[in-house]
Protein backbone atom coordinates (compact mmCIF):
# COMPACT_ATOMS: atom_id res chain seq x y z
CA UNK A 1 0.00 0.00 0.00
CA UNK A 2 2.88 2.24 0.58
CA UNK A 3 4.84 1.84 -2.65
CA UNK A 4 1.11 2.64 -4.33
CA UNK A 5 0.83 5.84 -2.85
CA UNK A 6 4.20 7.04 -2.55
CA UNK A 7 4.07 5.87 -6.64
CA UNK A 8 0.80 7.97 -7.15
CA UNK A 9 2.43 11.23 -5.47
CA UNK A 10 5.05 10.78 -7.57
CA UNK A 11 3.11 10.71 -10.47
CA UNK A 12 0.78 13.68 -9.12
CA UNK A 13 4.21 15.81 -8.29
CA UNK A 14 5.25 15.32 -11.85
CA UNK A 15 1.56 16.38 -13.46
CA UNK A 16 1.64 19.34 -10.93
CA UNK A 17 5.38 20.18 -12.17
CA UNK A 18 4.15 20.11 -16.20
CA UNK A 19 1.76 22.42 -15.63
CA UNK A 20 3.46 24.90 -13.92
CA UNK A 21 5.84 24.84 -16.73
CA UNK A 22 3.05 25.02 -19.38
CA UNK A 23 1.60 27.45 -17.29
CA UNK A 24 5.38 29.57 -17.60
CA UNK A 25 5.59 28.89 -21.50
CA UNK A 26 2.23 30.31 -21.94
CA UNK A 27 3.16 33.80 -20.21
CA UNK A 28 6.21 33.99 -22.24
CA UNK A 29 4.22 33.72 -25.46
CA UNK A 30 1.47 35.91 -24.23
CA UNK A 31 4.07 38.61 -23.54
CA UNK A 32 5.46 38.19 -27.13
CA UNK A 33 2.25 38.33 -28.42
CA UNK A 34 1.27 41.51 -26.81
CA UNK A 35 4.54 43.18 -27.23
CA UNK A 36 4.46 42.67 -31.23
CA UNK A 37 0.76 42.34 -31.30
CA UNK A 38 0.77 39.14 -33.41
CA UNK A 39 -2.90 37.75 -32.80
CA UNK A 40 -1.94 34.79 -34.19
CA UNK A 41 0.44 33.79 -30.93
CA UNK A 42 -2.19 34.98 -28.84
CA UNK A 43 -4.80 33.25 -30.36
CA UNK A 44 -2.44 30.17 -29.67
CA UNK A 45 -2.24 31.01 -26.18
CA UNK A 46 -6.12 31.06 -25.58
CA UNK A 47 -6.25 27.70 -27.55
CA UNK A 48 -4.29 25.93 -25.60
CA UNK A 49 -5.17 26.60 -22.49
CA UNK A 50 -7.50 23.84 -22.88
CA UNK A 51 -4.62 21.60 -22.31
CA UNK A 52 -3.77 23.51 -19.18
CA UNK A 53 -7.29 22.76 -17.95
CA UNK A 54 -7.25 18.93 -18.52
CA UNK A 55 -4.43 18.77 -16.83
CA UNK A 56 -5.69 20.49 -13.85
CA UNK A 57 -8.74 18.45 -13.83
CA UNK A 58 -6.67 15.20 -13.99
CA UNK A 59 -4.54 16.24 -11.12
CA UNK A 60 -7.50 17.45 -9.08
CA UNK A 61 -8.99 13.73 -9.44
CA UNK A 62 -5.57 11.96 -8.44
CA UNK A 63 -5.12 14.49 -5.32
CA UNK A 64 -8.84 13.72 -4.24
CA UNK A 65 -8.71 9.28 -5.03
CA UNK A 66 -5.32 9.73 -2.77
CA UNK A 67 -7.64 10.98 -0.44
CA UNK A 68 -10.38 9.12 -0.84
CA UNK A 69 -8.56 5.70 -1.27
CA UNK A 70 -5.40 5.76 0.57
CA UNK A 71 -6.85 7.95 3.44
CA UNK A 72 -3.67 9.85 4.48
CA UNK A 73 -2.70 10.89 7.61
CA UNK A 74 0.36 13.28 9.05
CA UNK A 75 2.77 13.89 7.28
CA UNK A 76 1.04 11.92 4.05
CA UNK A 77 -1.76 14.74 4.71
CA UNK A 78 0.01 17.26 4.28
CA UNK A 79 1.11 16.34 1.00
CA UNK A 80 -2.11 15.35 -0.54
CA UNK A 81 -3.78 18.70 1.12
CA UNK A 82 -1.02 20.68 -0.07
CA UNK A 83 -1.22 19.12 -3.85
CA UNK A 84 -4.91 20.31 -4.05
CA UNK A 85 -4.23 23.68 -3.30
CA UNK A 86 -1.04 23.93 -5.62
CA UNK A 87 -3.65 22.87 -8.66
CA UNK A 88 -5.20 26.07 -7.59
CA UNK A 89 -2.58 28.43 -8.06
CA UNK A 90 -1.19 26.66 -11.32
CA UNK A 91 -4.53 27.25 -12.70
CA UNK A 92 -4.32 30.54 -12.04
CA UNK A 93 -1.14 30.90 -13.38
CA UNK A 94 -2.77 29.80 -16.67
CA UNK A 95 -5.50 31.66 -16.56
CA UNK A 96 -3.27 35.10 -15.99
CA UNK A 97 -1.53 34.11 -19.35
CA UNK A 98 -4.54 33.69 -20.82
CA UNK A 99 -5.86 37.06 -19.91
CA UNK A 100 -2.98 38.66 -21.66
CA UNK A 101 -3.63 37.05 -24.82
CA UNK A 102 -6.91 37.78 -24.46
CA UNK A 103 -5.83 41.68 -24.71
CA UNK A 104 -3.55 41.34 -26.99
CA UNK A 105 -6.57 39.73 -29.27
CA UNK A 106 -9.29 42.68 -27.98
CA UNK A 107 -6.99 45.50 -29.33
CA UNK A 108 -5.57 43.85 -32.13
CA UNK A 109 -4.70 45.15 -34.53
CA UNK A 110 -3.43 48.00 -32.84
CA UNK A 111 -0.83 47.97 -29.59
CA UNK A 112 -2.49 46.45 -25.91
CA UNK A 113 0.19 48.78 -24.65
CA UNK A 114 1.98 52.32 -25.93
CA UNK A 115 5.53 51.65 -26.71
CA UNK A 116 7.30 53.60 -23.90
CA UNK A 117 6.17 51.32 -21.31
CA UNK A 118 6.98 48.01 -23.43
CA UNK A 119 10.27 47.55 -21.43
CA UNK A 120 8.50 47.08 -18.31
CA UNK A 121 5.93 44.44 -19.82
CA UNK A 122 8.96 42.87 -21.18
CA UNK A 123 10.94 42.94 -17.76
CA UNK A 124 7.62 41.93 -16.30
CA UNK A 125 7.77 39.13 -18.70
CA UNK A 126 10.85 37.54 -18.82
CA UNK A 127 10.58 37.54 -14.72
CA UNK A 128 7.33 35.81 -14.74
CA UNK A 129 8.84 32.99 -17.25
CA UNK A 130 11.59 32.36 -14.60
CA UNK A 131 9.52 32.06 -11.76
CA UNK A 132 7.34 29.60 -13.92
CA UNK A 133 10.50 27.84 -14.46
CA UNK A 134 11.34 28.01 -10.55
CA UNK A 135 7.78 26.57 -9.85
CA UNK A 136 8.20 23.70 -11.92
CA UNK A 137 11.74 23.32 -10.60
CA UNK A 138 10.47 22.86 -7.01
CA UNK A 139 7.68 21.28 -7.44
CA UNK A 140 9.51 18.56 -9.31
CA UNK A 141 12.68 18.96 -6.83
CA UNK A 142 10.99 19.44 -3.71
CA UNK A 143 13.69 21.19 -2.41
CA UNK A 144 12.82 23.88 0.39
CA UNK A 145 15.74 26.49 -0.06
CA UNK A 146 15.17 27.08 -4.10
CA UNK A 147 10.99 27.52 -3.23
CA UNK A 148 11.42 30.42 -0.68
CA UNK A 149 13.87 32.18 -3.59
CA UNK A 150 10.54 32.97 -5.24
CA UNK A 151 10.17 35.34 -2.94
CA UNK A 152 13.14 37.40 -4.48
CA UNK A 153 11.51 37.64 -8.00
CA UNK A 154 8.20 38.39 -6.50
CA UNK A 155 9.95 41.19 -5.25
CA UNK A 156 11.28 42.61 -8.01
CA UNK A 157 7.85 41.94 -10.12
CA UNK A 158 6.45 44.12 -7.14
CA UNK A 159 8.97 47.26 -7.68
CA UNK A 160 8.18 46.88 -11.82
CA UNK A 161 4.18 47.28 -11.31
CA UNK A 162 4.84 49.89 -9.55
CA UNK A 163 6.65 51.75 -11.16
CA UNK A 164 4.03 50.99 -13.66
CA UNK A 165 1.45 52.33 -11.24
CA UNK A 166 3.79 55.78 -11.05
CA UNK A 167 3.59 56.27 -14.73
CA UNK A 168 -0.28 56.15 -15.58
CA UNK A 169 -0.86 58.49 -12.61
CA UNK A 170 2.02 61.12 -13.92
CA UNK A 171 0.43 64.16 -15.18
CA UNK A 172 2.55 64.12 -18.44
CA UNK A 173 0.78 60.30 -19.31
CA UNK A 174 0.15 61.44 -22.48
CA UNK A 175 -1.90 58.63 -23.57
CA UNK A 176 -5.26 58.28 -22.18
CA UNK A 177 -7.56 57.09 -20.07
CA UNK A 178 -7.94 53.94 -21.92
CA UNK A 179 -4.06 52.82 -22.45
CA UNK A 180 -3.92 53.20 -18.66
CA UNK A 181 -6.61 51.00 -17.56
CA UNK A 182 -5.24 48.80 -19.67
CA UNK A 183 -1.38 48.81 -18.69
CA UNK A 184 -3.20 48.97 -15.09
CA UNK A 185 -4.78 45.44 -15.66
CA UNK A 186 -1.81 44.07 -17.37
CA UNK A 187 0.42 44.66 -14.93
CA UNK A 188 -1.86 43.61 -12.15
CA UNK A 189 -2.40 40.09 -14.04
CA UNK A 190 1.69 39.86 -14.17
CA UNK A 191 1.92 40.60 -10.70
CA UNK A 192 -0.72 38.22 -9.45
CA UNK A 193 1.16 35.42 -11.51
CA UNK A 194 4.15 36.47 -9.59
CA UNK A 195 2.43 35.96 -6.52
CA UNK A 196 0.44 32.02 -7.26
CA UNK A 197 4.12 31.46 -8.02
CA UNK A 198 5.72 32.52 -4.29
CA UNK A 199 2.24 30.41 -2.90
CA UNK A 200 3.56 27.44 -4.71
CA UNK A 201 7.03 27.82 -3.41
CA UNK A 202 5.30 28.50 0.14
CA UNK A 203 3.47 25.12 0.10
CA UNK A 204 6.28 22.66 -1.12
CA UNK A 205 8.52 24.32 1.94
CA UNK A 206 5.29 23.76 4.19
CA UNK A 207 4.59 19.77 2.59
CA UNK A 208 8.84 19.02 3.20
CA UNK A 209 9.13 20.95 6.99
CA UNK A 210 5.62 20.58 8.04
CA UNK A 211 6.17 24.81 8.80
CA UNK A 212 4.19 27.81 6.44
CA UNK A 213 6.56 30.49 5.91
CA UNK A 214 4.41 33.82 6.31
CA UNK A 215 2.78 35.21 3.44
CA UNK A 216 4.20 37.87 1.79
CA UNK A 217 1.02 39.49 0.72
CA UNK A 218 0.25 40.16 3.77
CA UNK A 219 2.96 42.79 3.63
CA UNK A 220 2.27 44.26 0.50
CA UNK A 221 0.92 47.78 0.55
CA UNK A 222 -2.11 48.07 -1.34
CA UNK A 223 -2.40 49.41 -4.47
Amino acid sequence: MRVIYNEQMAELADLLGGMAGLAGSAMERATQSLLTADLELAEQVITEYDRIAEMIQLAEEKAFALLALQAPVAGDLRQVVSAIQIVSDVNRMGVLALHVAKMTRRRFPAHAVPEAVNSYFAEMGRVAVKMGATAKEVLESRDPERAAKLTDDDEAMDDLRKHLFTLIMDRDWQFGVAAAVDVALLGRYYERFADHAVEIGRRVVFLVTGVLPPDPDSEKESI
